[in-house]
C-alpha cells in the first residue's frame, strides 16, 4: 500500500510530463481529467484499507534513507487519523477543477493545467509529509502555481493581487524555516545519533521535549507561518484579493485545500510539539479567532461582489477552526478537523456555483442579478444546498463542525470563559444573515437586467461537478460519525500525550523560570511558587 501512497502523491506530475509529448487543447484537458480521475480512483483503497481503530499510528509509511551524513532528513510518508480526509479531499477536487474550468480557460491550456497538477502533488505532499522538512518543501512547492495561477489567468487587478499573496506566504514560510533550522539541531542533539532530525514521529513523540523559552519563540514562528496561510485575522487581507482575482479553479483549490494548510500545520506541528507554548497562546488565538468570526462576517455582509462576499465569509469560518483547534479538548479539535473538510465542500461549491454564473453573465455583482431561480431551477437547488450546508443548518454539513467546535470551546479549560463561544455563535447568526439575504437578492429579487432573462440552466457537465459536493454535505450532515471515527483515536492520543509532554517539561523546569501565565495554567500560585524556591535554596 505504501507504493500506492506515492503513486497517488505523484500521478499528477506524470499527467504535467505527459503533456511535452501531446498537441492541442482537446487533448491537454483530457489527459489532465483522465489523470486526476484514476487519482481519485486510486487513493479509494488507502481510505477503505485505513485502519480507523489505530490511526494515531501512520500507516502505508514509506521511509527512505537519510539524504545527509549526520542529518536525519529522509523522505518519509504516511497517513494517519489527522491526514486522511485531508488527502481525500484533495484527490476529489482534482477532477472537479479540471472540469470547472473546461469551458473557461481559452488561453495557455498547457501552462494552466500543469499548474494545477503541480499544486495537487502539492497539496498531497503537504498531507502525507512526516517528514519536517520533507513538509516544508510540499509546503512551499504549493505557492509557486497558485502564484502563476493568480497572475496569468486571473482577473483585471491580478498583479497586485499576486504581489501581496507571495509575499503574505512567503514571509511567513521563512520564519517557519528558521524555526525548523533550529528545531531540527536541538531534536538532533537529543537522539544522541544525529546532529540534525526533522522525524516527525520522533519530533512529536513522548521521548522528545523542548524547554519553555525554546517553545515559545518556535510556537511562534510556526504559528505565524500557520496563520498567515489560514489566514487568521490580522493575516488575512491578502485572501479576499486572492480569491476575487484567481480564476474559478484557483479560488476552489484555494478555498477547499489551500487554506486547510494552515490549520492543519497548526494541529500537525504546533499541538504535539510545542505544547506548553500551544496551551498558554490559546487565549491569544482564541481571541484572534473570534474577531476573525465576527470581522469577517459583517464585511462580507456589505460586500457587493458576490465572490468577494464567499471570500470574506472564509476569514469567518476558519475562525471558527482555530476557535476548536486551540480549545485543546477532543470535542473541540475533532469539530475543527471535520470543519476543514467541510468549509472545503460548501465553500469550493460555492466558488464554483458563482463561477457558473459569471461565465453566463460577466459579472458577479449582486445588484447584476435578480429573478435567476425562474430561468435556472437546478443552479437555484444546487445553490441553496451549498448556502445552507455554508450557514450551519442542521442535516447539513457545516452544523456538526460548529456545534463541536461552540461546544468543545464552552467547556475548554484553557479558555476558562464561555464568552469565547457565546460571541463566537454570534457569528454564526450573521453568516445566515449575508448568506440568506445575498441568496434572496441574487435568485428571487426582481430581474432589473434583460440578459437574466435568456440565463441557461446548469448543463450536464456542471451538474456533475456538484453533485458529489451536495451529497457529501448531506452524508456528513446525517451520519457524522462515518467521518469522524478517522481521527477520533488520532486526537484522543495526541491530546493525552501533549498534556503529558506538557507536564513533564514543568517538572523539569527551574520553578524561578515558570513565567506566572504557566505557574497559573497549572495551578502553581505565586506563593507556592516562591515556596519551591525557598526549598531549592
Amino acid at each position: 500500500m505504501e507504493y500506492l501512497l506515492n503513486i497517488t502523491i505523484y500521478l499528477p506530475l506524470l499527467g504535467v510530463v505527459a503533456f511535452l509529448f501531446i498537441r492541442g487543447d482537446e487533448a491537454v484537458k483530457w489527459v489532465s481529467l483522465a489523470v486526476t480521475t484514476i487519482t481519485f480512483f486510486l487513493s479509494l483503497p488507502l481510505l477503505f484499507n485505513f485502519d480507523v481503530a489505530n490511526s494515531a499510528i501512520p500507516q502505508y509509511v514509506t521511509e527512505g534513507t537519510p539524504i545527509f551524513l549526520g542529518m536525519d532528513i529522509k523522505y518519509l510518508v504516511g497517513l494517519d487519523g489527522l491526514s486522511m480526509l485531508l488527502f481525500m479531499l484533495t484527490t476529489l477536487f482534482g477532477p472537479i477543477v479540471i472540469l470547472a474550468s473546461w469551458s473557461s480557460i481559452k488561453k495557455s491550456l498547457i501552462g494552466y493545467y500543469s499548474m494545477l497538477l503541480i499544486l495537487q502533488t502539492a497539496s498531497l505532499g503537504v498531507f502525507a509529509s512526516l517528514d519536517l522538512v520533507v513538509f516544508y518543501v510540499f509546503f512551499e512547492l504549493g505557492l509557486i502555481p497558485m502564484y502563476f495561477l493568480i497572475g496569468i489567468w486571473g482577473g483585471s487587478d491580478k498583479i497586485r493581487a499576486t504581489i501581496k499573496f507571495f509575499i503574505y506566504t512567503l514571509v511567513g514560510s521563512l520564519l517557519m524555516l528558521i524555526a525548523l533550522i533550529y528545531l531540527g539541531y536541538n531534536a538532533g542533539a537529543a537522539t544522541g545519533v544525529y546532529d540534525f532530525t526533522s522525524d516527525w514521529r520522533f519530533i512529536s513523540g513522548p521521548d522528545y521535549t523542548i524547554g519553555l523559552v525554546e517553545q515559545t519563540w518556535l510556537f511562534l514562528a510556526f504559528a505565524l507561518a500557520f496563520c498567515i496561510k489560514v489566514p487568521l485575522f490580522p493575516f488575512h487581507t491578502w485572501l479576499p484579493y486572492a480569491h476575487t482575482e484567481a480564476p474559478t479553479a484557483g479560488s476552489v483549490v484555494l478555498a477547499a485545500i489551500m487554506l486547510k494548510l494552515g490549520t492543519y500545520g497548526l494541529v500537525r506541528v504546533c499541538l504535539p510539539v510545542f505544547p506548553n507554548a500551544f496551551m498558554e497562546f490559546a487565549p491569544l488565538m482564541a481571541v484572534l479567532a473570534v474577531i476573525g468570526i465576527i470581522y469577517g462576517a459583517l464585511v462580507a455582509m456589505v460586500q457587493k461582489d458576490v465572490k468577494k462576499l464567499v471570500a470574506y465569509s472564509s476569514v469567518s469560518h476558519l475562525g471558527f477552526v482555530v476557535l476548536g483547534i486551540f480549545a485543546f479538548n477532543t470535542m473541540a479539535v475533532q469539530g475543527a478537523i471535520i470543519q476543514m473538510i467541510n468549509h472545503g465542500l460548501s465553500t469550493g461549491a460555492l466558488f464554483l456555483i458563482v463561477g457558473m454564473i459569471y461565465d453566463r453573465r460577466h459579472t458577479r455583482m449582486i445588484s447584476d442579478f435578480g429573478g435567476i431561480a425562474k430561468k435556472m431551477p437546478v443552479f437555484a437547488v444546487m445553490f441553496m444546498i451549498a448556502t445552507l450546508a455554508s450557514i450551519g443548518l442542521p442535516g447539513l454539513n457545516g452544523f456538526i463542525g460548529e456545534f463541536l467546535i461552540l461546544n468543545g470551546a464552552f467547556i475548554s479549560e484553557l479558555y476558562a470563559n464561555h464568552a469565547y463561544a457565546v460571541i463566537s455563535a454570534i457569528g454564526v447568526i450573521l453568516a445566515a444573515a449575508y448568506m440568506l439575504w445575498m441568496y434572496q437578492r441574487v435568485m428571487f429579487g426582481p430581474i432589473t437586467k434583460k440578459e437574466n432573462e435568456s440565463l441557461i440552466d446548469l448543463n450536464g457537465r456542471e451538474i456533475a461537478l456538484l453533485v458529489p459536493l451536495v451529497i457529501f454535505m448531506v452524508w456528513i450532515g446525517i451520519r457524522p460519525v462515518d467521518f469522524t471515527k478517522y481521527s477520533e483515536e488520532w486526537v484522543n492520543s495526541f491530546i493525552t500525550m501533549s498534556e503529558e509532554k506538557s507536564v513533564a517539561v514543568i517538572e523539569n523546569t527551574d520553578p524561578g523560570e515558570i513565567p506566572n501565565w504557566t505557574a497559573r495554567l497549572y495551578g502553581i500560585e505565586s506563593g507556592e511558587q516562591n515556596n519551591l524556591l525557598a526549598q531549592q535554596d
